[in-house]
């Protein structure tokens, strides 16, 4: 009997997964149970497939400046095709309004690059940016100059308005007629010079419009960290609608108004604003998945990719130098571009662009695609799920189209077969990363809520262990109230981030009714 049970015993004893299995199936139950390996935390938002690569060849006349910029940077080529058509969008937004088949629009284009930090998105940004900031250092100093002149004018303007509306308030008739033809004589006010602005990082809609105020007419947002722009002020609580409504007014070219209790109504027509946010994957996740931006059509209006990280494969040493002459011949047509005096009408501040129509061509190869596209969004088709993108790509391929037209020439009469075949493709390519990320992030509010708590818990939250308590009085706004507290932090528990601790366990020296260890190890925030 004993050598028998020696015999089970070196039967039963599992050397691996695969013999126990068979032990389990022959109905025999192993001596010792096999070692449980436990899988860790796991994700609340399900992983994003790979994108295509991006469609570099239909970039025109900015592939070679795009090209350059991936050879020099090592970067992945989408965020160096991101820079590049937005701040082409930047340059040429003032000089026309593109023909598309619902109306005329402006040729500003809003870009969102999502990639991580290491990525080299300000390394490309800076670039493709660079003639813009040479041409602000150039406004600046001419505007320190000029506002000297402005101040000296307006004073002696002021004055002699002073003394004739005195004259004119006087007693003798003849002395108070001859005043007023002179005040009518004496004309407006001088302007002030623009402020020398053309991009701005992180300001909240009513900074713009302020910039609008005192500013060119057409502006950029820009911003290669634009985490501070989406999580701050202008998109807060309090702020987002209004941020979000303002922002896609001016994308449409629509006129903006104004109307404060203090300061009164202003009105803000003629205006262009050209967008680039560069964000990292957790801040897009959220955005992606806010109901208030995509449910204004916000987020329709962006020019959306993540391209695929090259971080661990950058090892070549140097680059070609001719890419450097690529990158400064960019830089050249962008300062020529930028120097070249915008339509205006009377004011210097309100645009009037004329019209770059479509070659009959370029129009019937629109309509192709736009049928295409609508096709899609029926009920069941690819494009169901990404209608507020799907409506909006046919204008894209126009805007896009528009924008490598006058980039190429800002004379040029037309859109041509060939500009619009750049832009068809380049607008399918986004509608594609639309339709990959967006709906990776179609998640419940409360699954969005579990996640910004596991990033709060995991990037600022230094102790191991959190109460409800340090949650409501540190964590994320959205969160600061008990009752929206249970429903993230039962997600987070079933999905492993945190073990509910047993009640009465002592915390930070106190026994707590309620408390949660975090599990640090596992996936990355």
């Amino acid at each position: 009997m004993a050598e028998r049970n020696q015999m089970d015993e070196g039967r039963f004893a599992p050397t691996d997964a695969y013999a126990g299995d068979r032990e389990i199936q022959d109905g025999i139950i192993p001596a010792e149970p096999i070692p449980f390996k436990a899988e860790g935390p796991q994700p609340l938002l399900r992983e994003i497939p790979p994108g295509e690569s991006f469609p570099v060849e239909a970039l025109g006349p900015l592939r070679a400046a795009v090209m350059a910029v991936q050879d020099i940077t090592q970067a992945p080529v989408g965020i160096a095709a991101q820079s590049a058509l937005s701040v082409a969008s930047l340059a040429v937004q003032p000089f026309a309004d593109v023909e598309t088949l619902g109306g005329d629009v402006p040729l500003s284009l809003f870009c969102l690059t999502i990639a991580e930090s290491g990525e080299r998105k300000s390394s490309c940004d800076r670039q493709f940016m660079r003639g813009v900031k040479e041409r602000e250092m150039a406004l600046a100093e001419a505007y320190r100059e000029d506002i000297v002149a402005y101040e000296v004018d307006r004073e002696i303007w002021a004055s002699k308005r002073k003394r004739l509306m005195a004259d004119a308030a006087g007693t003798e008739k003849m002395k108070a007629s001859a005043a007023e033809a002179d005040l009518r004589a004496l004309g407006p006010e001088p302007l002030a010079p623009l402020a020398p602005y053309i991009t701005a990082q992180e300001p909240t809609f009513e900074g713009v419009l302020k910039l609008y105020q005192t500013g060119r007419p057409a502006l950029g947002l820009f911003s290669d960290e634009a985490g501070g722009f989406i999580g701050g002020h202008a998109m807060n609580s309090d702020n987002k609608l209004k941020t979000i409504a303002g922002l896609s007014q001016l994308w449409n070219g629509d006129t903006v108004n104004r109307v404060r209790s203090g300061d009164g109504a202003s009105s803000y027509p003629g205006r262009r604003l050209a967008a680039h946010l560069m964000v990292q994957p957790i801040v897009a996740r959220l955005l992606l998945a806010d109901p208030q931006a995509s449910g204004q059509g916000f987020l329709a209006r962006f020019l959306i990719t993540e391209p695929q990280s090259v971080i661990g494969t950058r090892l070549r040493r140097g680059h070609d130098p001719l890419s450097d002459m690529a990158v400064s011949a960019f830089n050249s047509r962008l300062a020529a571009i930028l120097e070249t005096e915008m339509p205006t009408k009377d004011n210097p501040q309100e645009l009037t662009p004329p019209r770059l129509p479509l070659s009959s061509a370029a129009r019937e190869l629109l309509w192709r695609f736009y049928e295409a596209v609508e096709v899609a969004q029926a009920t069941g088709g690819a494009m169901e799920h990404v209608r507020a993108y799907a409506s909006k790509s046919a204008e894209q391929a126009a805007r896009i189209a528009g924008v490598l037209t006058l980039w190429a020439d800002l004379d040029a009469p037309e859109v041509t077969p060939q500009a619009m075949g750049w832009g068809i493709t380049l607008a399918q390519f986004y509608l594609g990363e639309a339709r990959r990320l967006v709906e990776a992030g179609l998640v419940s509010e409360d699954t969005a809520k579990a996640e910004r708590l596991r990033i709060w818990l995991l990037e600022s939250w230094a102790q191991d262990d959190v109460l409800p308590s340090d949650i409501l009085k540190h964590g994320p706004n959205a969160l600061r109230e008990r009752s929206k507290l249970s429903g993230p932090l039962g997600a987070l528990v079933k999905a492993g981030w945190l073990v509910s601790l047993t009640n009465g366990t002592e915390v930070r020296g106190a026994a707590r009714k309620e408390a949660y260890r975090i599990v640090r190890a596992g996936y990355a925030v």
